[in-house]
This record gives structure tokens, C-alpha cells and sequence, in this order.
């Protein structure tokens, strides 16, 4: 029955993390799955300059770039649209909500949105060395603390989620080898 009054019931969706949505969950969801996204490829290339780094000295965050056979390792979380005030604010610095299909463990899809920074966004810094990453990452420091913080709590999420991924790795090795020369 219909009663004239706007639904209610608002259909919820599934957003993709691969970056600090894994640990820092600061939303409300309604459930959480590991699951993967395919043909995506988690690097370093995005610059923060409102959370990991400053305007005059940004830090380095995770983005997705497209990769033939590649697979990001990630959790999905079923949000209600409501959640996407909050979380447009926090991936402000040059993401976007794209639509994508998201793979569960059990082999299930379902659509999902995940936020990319592309390259033509004003933050973006690309590809460097692991090395030159490591420093970057080393020096910076924003609002939501050091970018090194980030880089070593995602590393920790995806052991957790046992999730293999070179780049984070490769990254918390050469910082970690800075920190002891």
C-alpha cells in the first residue's frame, strides 16, 4: 500500500575500500565483507594535502590506477546514500565516485562505487621510485596525522585481511630501512 509519503526505506549500496576506508572506518555501514576489485592496481600516487600533508607539503596516499589482470584486495561496506555526505568530504582531495563490480570471497558480485583519483586531478604526483615514495612519505604530516601512520596501518590492514600487494609493501620496506639508517 502506498500512502502518498516519500519511501522510507532507502536501498543501501556497496562501497569498495583499498586505502585508509579499511581501517579508519569513521562512517556508519551495514555490513562489511573482505572482496577485490579487478583490473585496479593500488599505488601511491595521489597527493593529501588535506589529511597526510598540507597545501605547501602534501603527503602520498593510495589511489587506483587501471591494470590489466591486476587485483585490489579491499572490503566492501553496504552503506545507505546518507553515508556519501560525510564521505565526499573525507575523499575531497581530488577523487571521484566511479561505479565498479565488486568480487566477494565466496565468488558473488555485486555493483559498487569506489572513489579514484585520477591523473588529471589537481593533487595527483604519479609514479616515482619506491625510495623517492618512502622519503616523500618519511616528511609529510597533516590534520589527520603522518602520512608515514597511514602507510604503515594500510600495510598492517591488508596482512589482515591477507592480502598480497607489492607496492604497499615494497613502500613499507624502504620506509622502514630509512628509519634504521
Amino acid at each position: 500500500m502506498h500512502d502518498g509519503h516519500p519511501s522510507t526505506v532507502t536501498a543501501a549500496v556497496w562501497l569498495f575500500g583499498y586505502g585508509s576506508l579499511i581501517y579508519k572506518v569513521d562512517f556508519e555501514f551495514l555490513e562489511r565483507r573482505p572482496a577485490q576489485l579487478h583490473g585496479w592496481a593500488r599505488r601511491f600516487w595521489q597527493g593529501s594535502h588535506d589529511h597526510r600533508g598540507t597545501p605547501d607539503a602534501p603527503g602520498r596516499v593510495a589511489t587506483l590506477v587501471r591494470e590489466p589482470g591486476a587485483v585490489c584486495r579491499g572490503v566492501a561496506y553496504r552503506i545507505t546514500p546518507s553515508v556519501f555526505t560525510h564521505l565526499d568530504h573525507r575523499e575531497k582531495n581530488g577523487y571521484v565516485r566511479m561505479a565498479d563490480t565488486v568480487e566477494f570471497d565466496d565468488g558473488s558480485r555485486a555493483s559498487c562505487v569506489v572513489y579514484v583519483a585520477d591523473p588529471g586531478n589537481e593533487a595527483w604526483l604519479g609514479p616515482a621510485s619506491d625510495r623517492s615514495i618512502a622519503e616523500h612519505i618519511a616528511a609529510s604530516r597533516g590534520p589527520s596525522g603522518s602520512n608515514r601512520e597511514y602507510l604503515l596501518r594500510l600495510a598492517q590492514a591488508l596482512r589482515e585481511l591477507d592480502a598480497h600487494d607489492p607496492h604497499v609493501f615494497d613502500l613499507e620496506r624502504a620506509l622502514l630501512d630509512r628509519s634504521r639508517r
